[in-house]
């Protein structure tokens, strides 16, 4: 590694439920523990993979829940117990990332620049991600800011949410100039033609020192409980989460602390990308004629289009007339809804758990 790079860090966030992609993804196995498409390694373990390549492992955390840990455990071995941090309830990205950034600066590397990361991304032109990951890592260390990264949009996706480009600071990385969560269609129309936005990919890098500072600034409760967890950190050898981090308030990154702020910057990324996070995104399978997917199913379309089919090993498929459906088969429950109907999926999946 070279002097710089000695204080590069990863935190992969692997504490997600998964729900929207139910009953594949369920509360005791959510999405990052599956093997979606069939390549032998879940979202998870393909992710610790990626950073792998150019951050050393035992500068590589996970942060999870504690009913994951096991899973965790099972699926990364090589991962010692004192780099995953397992939190008592789910608080947010916010207080995964400060408990993290805590733990890092004062058990291991003060210096340490930090590239945070879902578990649960597809990511192609790894070679790409990789240049860009440690391109903003360099930012971040040689300027006073946060950094988000993101792509140039290829659809109006309403899926997504979305970061407008302020002023460019150098080639590559510009200001902030607001964020826009899961907008209506006409209005992502607008951001793609506009040449101004760019699709938030849920990375996040920064400098240890500036995230511990920007998060008291930003958020009054951590004013308080940041020095709390940092004293009991000190009395503590091992990366332990306090109980009073069920106190935190419910907050995401970008809300906490990147939107509003002077010194959030983003980073045009040049990778392929998709987030995972509903049935319609698991559009990266191999595609059968007519727009069909089947990731890791053996299915056959007749007069069938746009419909995803995700069943368990040895199952098989035959569909004639179903236009635009996910039929998807876990655990004895079989589900067969509209594709973009996420509000008729919460009720099923709701209605499951009734029975």
């Amino acid at each position: 590694m070279t002097n710089t790079s000695i204080h590069n860090y990863c935190l992969i966030l692997a504490g997600g439920v998964g729900s929207r992609l139910w009953p594949v993804s369920t509360e005791e196995q959510p999405k990052q523990f599956i093997d979606f498409f069939g390549t032998g390694r879940t979202l998870l373990q393909q992710t610790y993979d990626r950073f792998l390549r150019f951050i050393p492992s035992d500068h590589i955390y996970i942060s999870t829940s504690r009913q994951y840990l096991t899973l965790v455990q099972e699926q990364l071995p090589n991962v010692p117990r004192n780099q995953i941090i397992c939190e008592p309830v789910q608080r947010g990205t916010l207080a995964s990332v400060s408990m993290a950034t805590l733990i890092i600066a004062a058990k291991q590397d003060a210096q340490a620049n930090i590239v945070c990361s879902p578990a649960d991304q597809w990511i192609t032109d790894e070679g790409s991600f990789q240049q860009d990951v440690l391109d903003g890592l360099d930012f971040v260390r040689q300027n006073d800011g946060l950094l988000t990264v993101g792509l140039r949009p290829t659809r109006p996706a309403t899926e997504y949410g979305y970061i407008q480009l302020g002023n460019e600071v150098q080639p590559g990385f510009s200001r902030v100039k607001s964020f826009t969560e899961k907008p209506e269609r006409d209005y992502a129309e607008i951001f793609v033609q506009s040449n101004e936005f760019l699709w938030n990919v849920g990375l996040f890098i920064f400098n240890v020192q500036v995230m511990l500072q920007q998060v008291k600034k930003q958020v009054p409760a951590y004013e308080v409980e940041l020095p709390r967890m940092m004293q009991e950190m000190a009395l503590d050898s091992k990366h332990k989460v306090p109980d009073f981090f069920t106190v935190l308030p419910n907050l995401n990154i970008d809300y906490g602390v990147l939107e509003g702020n002077s010194n959030a910057f983003v980073q045009q990324a040049h990778f392929g990308w998709a987030d995972l996070g509903t049935w319609t995104s698991l559009h990266l399978g191999e595609p059968h004629s007519e727009e069909n997917l089947a990731p890791r199913t053996e299915a056959h379309f007749y007069d069938a289009t746009g419909n995803i089919v995700c069943l368990p090993d040895g199952h098989k498929a035959f569909i004639s007339g179903l236009n635009g459906f996910v039929v998807a088969e876990q655990n004895g429950i079989l589900m067969i809804c509209p594709k973009n109907d996420q509000q008729k999926m919460r009720r099923m999946r709701n209605d499951a758990k009734m029975l």
